[in-house]
């Protein structure tokens, strides 16, 4: 069976999350809703990270396997048409070896979250970025942040439910950057490591917030992290800034497309 990639783009607003459940709404179950309007019988799909209830994608991959040999374009028309009218995109599609696997075959992943600081409600970026009604230092979050690069054991930013085997985990980076926002400011983290634990960047970025608003000091989060108790992390941060910006692979399985 001819096997694809799918690069998908979501709101996770409406959905319980990625993975498939019973009674919920979810992305997998959204995708493979319409893939059951091509094929009958389409095996279960897999992606490179199951995003919980209200993250969003930038650049979610998937594979998938279907009995015809589709042309990459035209399976992705024909998805988007049965995707509507969930938030759900396939903005790339690629025919990629049988060994090709979303989620084992991944080196990196790239997240990004978006905090908005300002007093007045947010209108059109409502559910797409975390607000916070007071001002935050870029200088301090950054230099909190620089603790937290590199192999470190993270069970302090480590969710109690999280099924990963060992808390010790790389973050290649972790940058920061402030741009203009009606009304306020907006900060964005940029986050990249090979794999992530279970609300480990909330974790992060809510506890950096703590230190922008100065609540905390940098020297308490690096304190945090080699506490190892998930009791000295900063408030979790909502879902709805998180969004899973990209994937990357050894070799690009869109490049040719």
């Amino acid at each position: 069976m001819p096997r694809y990639a799918l690069k998908i783009e979501y709101d996770g607003t409406p959905f319980s999350g990625w993975q498939r459940q019973s009674h919920r709404p979810s992305v997998q179950g959204a995708i493979e809703a319409a893939l059951a309007r091509l094929e009958a019988d389409v095996p279960s799909i897999a992606a490179a990270g199951r995003t919980d209830a209200g993250v969003h994608a930038l650049g979610q991959v998937a594979h998938c396997e279907l009995r015809k040999d589709w042309e990459p374009f035209r399976l992705t028309q024909a998805l988007n048409y049965h995707l509507k009218p969930a938030p759900v995109a396939v903005i790339d599609c690629a025919r990629v070896e049988d060994d090709f696997h979303a989620r084992f075959s991944a080196i990196e992943r790239r997240y990004l979250f978006r905090l908005v600081a300002r007093r007045a409600p947010m209108t059109l970026e409502l559910g797409r970025v975390w607000q916070v009604p007071h001002p935050l230092d870029l200088a301090p979050m950054r230099a909190a942040a620089a603790h937290l690069v590199g192999r470190h054991d993270f069970t302090t930013f480590r969710a109690s439910i999280c099924q990963a085997k060992s808390p010790v985990k790389t973050i290649d980076a972790l940058e920061i950057e402030e741009t203009g926002f009606p009304g306020g400011q907006e900060f964005r983290f940029r986050l990249r490591a090979r794999s992530f634990l279970h609300n480990q960047v909330r974790s992060i970025v809510g506890t950096l917030e703590r230190v922008g608003a100065g609540a905390w000091s940098p020297g308490q989060v690096r304190a945090a992290l080699d506490a190892r108790d998930r009791a000295a992390c900063g408030p979790v941060c909502p879902p709805h800034g998180l969004y899973l910006a990209a994937v990357g692979y050894g070799r690009d399985p869109f490049a040719g497309a």
